[in-house]
């Protein structure tokens, strides 16, 4: 059924904006955070496009490929604030635990396997980054492509998979949820746009957020705010890698 709070949006949008970036807040509006979760791909969106931006300062200033996706990594932890990274470390915890996964995902200490997952996960970003990069691929549009496909992860994670935890963040965010149509159609605007402007070869990065989503979910029996962070960030990085598949891998050159 459609949004019964059709004018509230917007304040959903700011409280999105506020939860999902460090970005400065929106002006004149007051923040709610109920279904917040919808407007994330736009939040993910305006990261990218600063993150594109930098990207432009990588030719003028004369700087390595590699230097160049270093700075676009850390611009991503700067504007996001590393939110989604804790995650990652408290499933890959939880994964390693056996029988005792809960308690190890709700541990506020970091194992190895928590440690061992963010470095695998940020190098294998950055790999997929420099392949693209160094093929001349067109990185403006894979990072905005990649961010929307990313946060519409979780969506799918909220609408598929039972909460691991009554009490956690998962459970509230799909207590909130509506329909998942509704729920995508903020996303589904943004890659509608991005396909129109760019290509075709956005849409196969559906497949990394669709496969991410059944692997984490299957593997854990269900989803919490952990694993939602978690899902978001290794859909980003299959989608990289996705497409330097479909873009560069053909033929050598994008």
């Amino acid at each position: 059924m459609p949004d019964p709070r059709p004018g509230h949006w917007w304040n959903d949008l700011a409280g999105s904006w506020m939860f999902y970036s460090r970005l400065p807040p929106l002006p004149w509006v007051r923040p709610s955070f109920g279904r917040i979760a919808r407007f994330a791909p736009l939040v993910g969106g305006a990261v990218a496009l600063i993150q594109g931006l930098l990207w432009q300062l990588v030719e003028p200033l004369h700087l390595p490929i590699a230097s160049g996706i270093s700075l676009l990594l850390v611009a991503e932890m700067g504007l996001t604030g590393g939110l989604h990274l804790d995650g990652v470390m408290d499933t890959a915890d939880g994964l390693s635990a056996g029988p005792a996964q809960q308690k190890a995902m709700a541990d506020s200490r970091v194992g190895a396997m928590g440690v061992t997952a963010v470095a695998a996960l940020l190098l294998l970003r950055f790999g997929g980054w420099l392949w693209l990069a160094e093929a001349d691929g067109p990185m403006a549009a894979v990072l905005a492509s990649v961010a929307v496909w990313a946060r519409t992860a979780p969506l799918l994670a909220l609408a598929w998979w039972p909460p691991l935890r009554q009490e956690g963040s998962g459970a509230r965010h799909a207590a909130q949820q509506q329909n998942l149509i509704w729920e995508l159609l903020p996303a589904g605007l943004l890659l509608a746009c991005l396909t129109l402007g760019f290509g075709l070869w956005v849409l196969p990065g559906g497949m990394a957020s669709i496969g991410v989503t059944l692997l984490l979910g299957r593997l854990l029996g269900g989803q919490s705010g952990d694993s939602l962070g978690a899902t978001l960030e290794w859909s980003a990085t299959a989608c990289v890698w996705l497409y330097g598949l479909v873009l560069v891998a053909p033929t050598g050159v994008v």
